[in-house]
């Protein structure tokens, strides 16, 4: 089974946070935060965000982003299983093949990550394409839109397809194949 890390580097908003743990506890993806943080740990919007799902994700915190590093030396091999999210780059996330093991950073939602480390690692750098007038999308939702890409092109493995709804005894229906010509 492949291993998604997503790496939040000094998030300020509990609720993009909390929403980021839950899409980590329902795809297997394992969160780091990077301190400072902007809100405290115990921070009722941050666990409320993040439902009832908060023992069901690995996470950990990290002093800065030196201590986490040194705490995932396969994070410095080469090539590098990092990728930068920015809107300040060419790349598309859907331009490059995720490895295995993969490490998806994201700044703080009033920043970003830092340009002096961007710059450090230019070829690693991708950007979910938006509108030019507009800033950036929700923290939270981009981290999505990240996690199911290389979730997607490690085929969801590890993940659940057959559609049952957890709580209930409800089946879905064989899965059809449509024919758009007939449409």
């Amino acid at each position: 089974m492949s291993k998604l890390h997503l790496v939040l580097v000094e998030p300020r908003i509990p609720q993009n946070t909390g929403s980021i743990a839950r899409t980590c506890a329902v795809t297997g993806a394992t969160l780091h935060l990077i301190y400072p943080l902007g809100f405290k740990i115990d921070d009722a919007k941050l666990k409320r965000a993040g439902l009832d799902y908060w023992d069901k994700l690995e996470i950990f915190h990290h002093e800065n982003i030196d201590a986490f590093f040194a705490a995932y030396p396969q994070a410095n091999e080469q090539p590098s299983p990092c990728f930068y999210f920015t809107a300040k780059t060419g790349t598309l996330y859907t331009d490059v093949q995720y490895p295995d093991e993969t490490f998806l950073f994201f700044g703080r939602e009033d920043t970003g990550l830092d340009d002096a480390f961007l710059a450090e690692h230019p070829e690693r750098c991708v950007r979910i394409p938006m509108r030019e007038t507009l800033r950036c999308l929700n923290l939270s939702n981009s981290v999505a839109i990240a996690a199911y890409e290389v979730l997607r092109q490690h085929d969801f493995d590890g993940l659940c397809r057959d559609g049952r709804y957890a709580k209930s005894g409800w089946e879905p229906a064989t899965p059809r194949t449509y024919d758009i010509s007939q449409i």
